[in-house]
């Protein structure tokens, strides 16, 4: 399985069903029954949200002005969207739009004299240390971010401070340091325990509890041979498995470059004699109910030509990944750590995964940017100067637009019928308001990618991780194309049509 946005995420639209019920399709949707669970506290009167981000101001900077709710569909993006904000309001709504594409280019322009007194030196620190973050940059993001943490601690948490830890315990998980990792995510927990929301408290559960289980464990290490093409098969949830070496041991696993660890299941942990941990832990937001994991250390991992030595991964029961209607068994799961370490990799028509691994492979510069937001993918496609910020869900069945997208391009839809879309992850709530778009053209790179018969959100969903980006790129759109590729070498996307 290839599940580019798959982990449990921020939104309704992701969470709590796992990437797992989230391949079943839209089908199946309504029959999953969705749990959530929320770390046990002591009964408190909720504290009140915490302000925006405000960061001290140079003296001679001028003073800022007041910003509009990010992720409304009322906020049509212009050219002179940002005219009267401060460079820091900018920066702080690029931030909150998810879009970093721009805002990479504001923190360059930031470098020339004129700008040279609109922030302080901590204030563009901190930002440069967020966008290594989302770019993919984890010992970058960290040598800008921890020096900074306590000058951004006070006695009453901040947003900055919720911003800045919330990246370095992300990004610590990314570079495999585990006992750094949890040290983290425990603090960021600790200082925001009274303000975090539900979807921000299921957000952390994993790394919160599973992270304890491995913080003494060795890094991994990788060895990457010569690029190789391997055939992958679809399963019975229709998603992709390719084969893989546990220990020597043939397998065929599911791809998920965004879960943030690797799991395997106990079975094939008992086949191959991995040692596991004595100590355990109970989560839910991997499936929406609770199941036990515990963790393990695989010596020697292959797929292809690249070799994983002690990786970590966690075990779960393999009735806990199990689906009778399809008789499907998931045998193992590859996490973020291992998929980035496979560099470049193409998923094609003709049933190959294409991998440039290390320095031999050759690095992919076309296409597009993308980005990890958490545990999502974002793309910025458009017209180079004009890009939009999409999600790339190739777990999600379907493609569509959302209220953003629709804002913008709503003359278009003029005396058409409106229909009502249900929205997965939202099973509770009435279906909304919706068009379908017959022909929809987005531009990857400098490659058209042309959309058929897509929904088109005419409302928000009141969810932040919807509203803000302009849509969802599912795996309807993506099995259409010859091929698409993902390089997390160079951070780009790229398309070819038939």
């Amino acid at each position: 399985m290839v599940v580019w946005d798959s982990w449990p995420r921020k939104s309704g639209l992701d969470k709590p069903l796992s990437h797992w019920f989230l391949a079943l399709g839209w089908a199946l949707l309504p029959l999953i029954a969705v749990t959530f669970h929320v770390h046990a506290q002591e009964p408190a009167k909720p504290a009140p949200a915490l302000p925006p981000i405000q960061l001290a101001q140079p003296e001679d900077a001028p003073a800022p002005q007041p910003s509009q709710q990010p992720g409304r569909a009322a906020d049509v993006r212009t050219g002179s969207e940002f005219g009267t904000l401060s460079l820091l309001n900018r920066l702080e709504r690029l931030l909150a739009d998810h879009d970093f594409h721009e805002m990479q280019q504001v923190l360059e322009d930031s470098d020339s004299d004129s700008h040279s007194s609109s922030l302080t030196p901590d204030q563009k620190q901190l930002f440069r240390g967020v966008l290594a973050n989302r770019e993919n940059k984890p010992e970058e993001s960290i040598k800008l971010l921890q020096p900074l943490l306590d000058k951004l601690r006070t006695s009453q948490p901040t947003e900055e401070e919720k911003l800045l830890r919330k990246s370095l315990a992300e990004d610590y998980l990314r570079a495999g340091r585990w006992a750094e990792a949890n040290q983290a995510y425990l603090e960021y927990e600790y200082r925001f325990s009274k303000t975090l929301t539900k979807d921000e408290r299921s957000d952390i559960e994993l790394p919160i509890k599973l992270l304890p289980l491995v913080r003494e464990n060795p890094p991994m290490a990788i060895e990457a041979g010569e690029p190789f093409t391997l055939p992958f098969d679809r399963d019975g949830l229709g998603l992709t498995d390719v084969p893989v070496f546990v220990d020597g041991e043939s397998h065929d696993w599911m791809l998920d470059p965004t879960s943030p660890f690797n799991l395997v299941c106990l079975s094939t942990a008992k086949s191959v004699g991995l040692k596991l941990s004595d100590a355990s832990a109970i989560v839910t937001s991997l499936t929406g109910h609770p199941i036990k994991v515990r963790a393990t250390v695989i010596p020697r991992f292959t797929i292809g030509t690249v070799t994983y030595r002690n990786m970590t991964a966690f075990v779960y029961d393999d009735i806990d990944y199990y689906f009778p209607g399809s008789d499907y068994r998931v045998r193992g799961v590859l996490g973020y750590p291992a998929v980035s370490a496979l560099g470049s990799i193409t998923i094609t028509q003709n049933s190959d995964i294409q991998v440039q691994p290390g320095q031999k492979g050759e690095r992919f510069t076309g296409g597009a940017p993308f980005y990890l937001d958490g545990d999502r993918i974002l793309t910025a496609l458009g017209k180079p100067g004009d890009e939009r910020m999409f999600v790339v869900d190739a777990a999600g069945q379907q493609t569509y637009l959302t209220s953003r997208y629709y804002a913008e391009h709503e003359s278009s839809f003029a005396g058409q019928k409106m229909q009502l879309l249900a929205m997965p992850g939202f099973t509770s709530a009435p279906p909304e308001p919706a068009y379908v778009d017959e022909t929809t053209t987005l531009q990857v790179g400098k490659t058209p990618l042309t959309l058929h018969f897509v929904q088109v959100l005419t409302q928000p969903m009141g969810n932040a991780a919807i509203d803000d980006t302009y849509g969802t790129l599912g795996m309807d759109a993506l099995e259409e194309l010859k091929s698409y590729t993902f390089d997390y070498r160079t951070m780009r996307f790229g398309v070819k049509n038939e």
